[in-house]
């Protein structure tokens, strides 16, 4: 019997009420997802189409419709203990220092300070904020608080990773010097990484397998391909592949019109 996926959505729907209060608005219908442990999954798909509303079902933050979520076969319950979660804003505590914001999991674990402390000093060299540990975030930059973010959530060493559009805010260089940086650190532990995305560049130069969505409503996925570049990669230079160029033709070709729909129930709205 082959081993359970890290995290199955199986046959989720996600309906809430319409903002006019008549009647229901169903933002994913019927949408199965699978990542096995180990691989890196990105989902792509037109604004507003769901892609945080699953990652959020992943994490146990939002209760299906109905359907169901499983972490390494078992059904989840309440919030994904295995799972690390980074968001897409700012999620730093500007109370607290970049050591402190990074030891604030394990110190809520009730882990013996020291030793939280330690972790966090290496987790901070780890991406590169060595040095910086007294900083607070109105001292950082917007790189600099996203590699805290990112040692924040690693430090507690999750199983499953859920990243909703992370980088999104940061200037191109930045973004990419960020996107190896976590392409590193995955390598490294290959834990199964779930990562919603607007940027198909992006999507393809990570990725083992992207995933694209409909426009919504009713959101349900529309294509999946595997992305067959060779690691490590860097994700400046895979752009020139022949081969990133095939797939990112392919997957726009499948997603085009998706985005095209999406921009005009914007304007409608």
């Amino acid at each position: 019997m082959s081993n359970p996926a890290a995290l199955s959505l199986e046959n989720i729907s996600c309906i809430f009420p319409a903002r006019d209060g008549q009647g229901e608005y169903v933002a994913v219908k019927d949408t199965s997802l699978h990542i096995a442990s180990g691989e890196f999954v990105s989902v792509v798909g037109p604004t507003g189409c769901g892609k945080s509303t699953l990652l959020n079902a992943g994490a146990g933050l939002l209760q299906p419709s109905s359907g169901q979520v499983r972490v390494f076969g078992e059904p989840l319950k309440g919030i994904n203990k295995r799972a690390g979660y980074m968001f897409q804003g700012e999620a730093l505590m500007p109370w607290r220092t970049a050591l402190a914001n990074v030891t604030a999991g394990l110190e809520f674990a009730g882990v013996d300070k020291k030793q939280a402390d330690e972790r966090a000093r290496e987790w901070l060299k780890r991406v590169g904020l060595g040095g910086f540990e007294d900083r607070y975030p109105h001292q950082m930059s917007g790189g600099m608080r996203k590699r805290v973010m990112l040692a924040q959530m690693l430090i507690r060493d999750p199983d499953i990773i859920l990243m909703d559009e992370p980088f999104s805010a940061l200037d191109i260089q930045t973004r990419q010097l960020m996107e190896n940086e976590v392409l590193d650190i995955w390598m490294a532990s290959r834990k199964a990484v779930l990562f919603i995305t607007h940027d198909l560049d992006e999507a393809i130069a990570m990725s083992d397998r992207v995933v694209v969505l409909s426009a919504g409503p009713a959101t349900r996925p529309i294509g999946e391909f595997k992305v067959d570049l060779d690691r490590p990669r860097d994700v400046a230079e895979v752009r020139n592949n022949p081969r990133f160029v095939e797939l990112h033709a392919a997957i726009w070709d499948v997603l085009r019109e998706e985005v095209l729909k999406g921009y005009a129930q914007q304007k409608r709205g």
